[in-house]
């Protein structure tokens, strides 16, 4: 088992930056890679970016790329993801999430990964 606690989030204005950071604990010997999905009212849970973990590759939705950045500290083990530039479309909860298994792993596919956090609410006002 992987357990994961996001931290960060709250209210920025439009054009502003804000950080996220998720710490994961348990089994993370066995995490593959991960990522961050949001969720907007009304919408589907969609991608924003992921990172695998020994690798250190990484991946971004085109509607994030260039304003977001992920990244992760590998020796205590948490992943962060810096968000610049930020939106009104923004707005949403967004969940950190780890992949346990490398043989099933798709970056932008929810039901790739088998961990999901609590979620934290990022509101950005226009």
């Amino acid at each position: 088992q992987v357990q994961l606690v996001e931290s960060g989030g709250g209210l920025v204005q439009a054009g502003g930056s804000l950080g996220l950071s998720c710490a994961a604990s348990g089994r993370t010997s066995s995490i593959y890679a991960m990522g961050w999905f949001r969720q907007a009212p009304g919408k589907e849970r969609e991608f924003v970016a992921a990172i695998t973990w020994s690798e250190g590759r990484t991946y971004y939705a085109d509607s994030v790329k260039g304003r977001f950045t992920i990244t992760r500290l590998n020796a205590v083990n948490t992943v962060n993801l810096q968000m610049y530039s930020l939106e009104s479309e923004d707005t949403a909860v967004y969940y950190c999430t780890a992949d346990v298994d490398p043989g099933r792993f798709y970056y932008a596919r929810p039901g790739s990964y088998g961990y999901w956090g609590q979620g934290t609410q990022v509101t950005v006002s226009s």
